[in-house]
């Protein structure tokens, strides 16, 4: 019962609510206005990018908290929040702007919690992913918004089903189950995606992200993968069988750290549906195919999950304060959760990283890899656990280390290269013996009632 009182002890930290704050829904404009109000006013700890373009050419933006922004720190997590994948699921999107103005007011006043969380954290929040399919919903406006009104991109394709499906390649390829983790894809997936899924997965390729969420609307829970069943034949027929990762019970905690820190997600009925804890298994729920959250997981380091929100779609303007109120805490608890487990440095016999290394964690089949400078990010539930990391080109070592509740624990590797073993030199030159290091260098690789996420 103890672990529950965190996100309580957490809320005491968040008691006021920044005066700057506006509960208005934002339009494509004013949503880019109110991104780099917040830039402006915390210009030394955040920083502005696009990751691409939509469909209709408007610029998909993150805003990045840091103390160091654009620059990825050795050991210091990178986190993402992406809202509206859906456009006319909006509140996500509301959210996401309400904690960005939140962090930089906080951060100001020198709230210790926040100033923390920024200084050790290398935070990216995108509102939408969706600007296009938000403007067509925004016109109908929260009164008279259909339930798939604004739903899909320009194109009329729905985002979180345009991932590439690497599930299938998992579950079937061979009629066994095939690896779990950075699974390539196919040749031809460019020509398969929208604009938008092209930005993202490009984007998710270029930073080593450890944890995430994406925000959605039409139900009330934190949903967790796998979202696609190991059962589904049929693309018609949604079987909902509980379909868990290797890391179940982690992904479980990481639901339940947003779900009891919410006003009420976690008492589990909510919009005239019951989720035990206000969290749930996404292919107990129903099976989806090509979503987003998945793919982070087989394709990256990212774990992953999506966030339910609200019954309501579009809520109207006076009921955005309350859901800030309630989510505040949710928020920012659920990105304390990046750190956590094991984190450290894979280098070589000279102390360089050595990047695309496999940490791998024995009884959890599931690897993660290092970044470009050779550290990485694994998170685990607090226990005794026996490591490996390994490179091409270079001696395995193992490790057995013990993770906390707390911080995470600093385990580093130092890998000796392989000796390639060649026949004995002829002394008869008089000529010293050179037993060189290999110079090999390690190369990165390259609904349920109301709702369908």
């Amino acid at each position: 019962m103890a672990r529950w009182l965190r996100p309580l002890v957490g809320a005491l930290l968040l008691l006021e609510v920044a005066a700057a704050l506006s509960f208005l829904h934002h339009r494509y404009e004013e949503m880019v206005q109110a991104l780099f109000r917040v830039q402006s006013q915390c210009p030394y700890v955040t920083r502005i990018y696009s990751i691409g373009r939509s469909v209709e050419g408007r610029h998909l933006y993150v805003l990045e908290f840091s103390d160091y922004p654009g620059i990825h720190e050795p050991l210091e997590p990178e986190f993402k929040y992406v809202g509206n994948m859906h456009g006319n699921e909006v509140l996500g999107r509301e959210l996401l702007l309400q904690l960005s103005e939140f962090l930089c007011e906080e951060y100001r006043r020198g709230n210790e919690r926040i100033t923390r969380l920024i200084h050790d954290t290398r935070i990216h929040i995108m509102p939408s992913m969706n600007p296009d399919g938000y403007e067509v919903a925004a016109k109908q406006g929260p009164d008279s918004n259909g339930y798939l009104t604004g739903r899909n991109n320009a194109n009329g394709v729905d985002l979180n089903r345009n991932f590439p499906d690497l599930n299938t390649f998992m579950y079937y390829s061979g009629e066994i189950s095939g690896p779990n983790h950075h699974i390539p894809l196919p040749n031809n997936w460019k020509s398969q995606v929208e604009p938008e899924t092209l930005a993202v997965i490009q984007w998710i390729s270029s930073y080593n992200f450890v944890l995430s969420a994406n925000l959605h609307g039409g139900a009330v829970v934190a949903n967790y993968p796998y979202d696609k069943s190991q059962d589904q034949r049929f693309r018609s027929h949604r079987r909902t069988v509980n379909t868990p990762t290797p890391d179940d019970k982690l992904f479980q905690k990481l639901a339940k750290t947003y779900s009891y820190a919410h006003g009420w997600m976690h008492r589990g009925w909510n919009c005239g549906d019951y989720f035990a804890d206000g969290i749930t298994n996404g292919a107990s729920w129903y099976s989806l195919s090509k979503g987003m959250q998945d793919f982070n997981y087989l394709y990256t380091n990212c774990f992953e999950i999506t966030l339910e929100l609200s019954c309501n779609k579009f809520p109207p303007e006076e009921d955005l304060e309350r859901q800030w109120m309630a989510n505040r805490e949710a928020l920012v608890a659920f990105i304390e959760e990046v750190h956590q487990g094991i984190k450290g440095i894979v280098s070589d016999e000279n102390n360089n990283g050595i990047a695309g290394a496999v940490i791998s964690v024995q009884g959890i089949s599931h690897d993660i890899t290092s970044g470009d400078m050779g550290d990485y990010f694994r998170l685990l539930l607090p226990g005794t656990y026996t490591v490996t990391a390994s490179a091409e080109g270079y001696q395995s070592q193992t490790v057995t280390t013990t993770v906390g509740p707390a911080a995470p624990s600093l385990v580093h590797f130092q890998l000796k290269q392989d000796v390639v073993r060649k026949p004995p030199e002829r002394k008869a030159s008089g000529a010293r013996m050179n037993n060189k290091a290999l110079q090999k260098k390690v190369v990165p690789r390259a609904t349920r009632r109301g709702t369908q996420r």
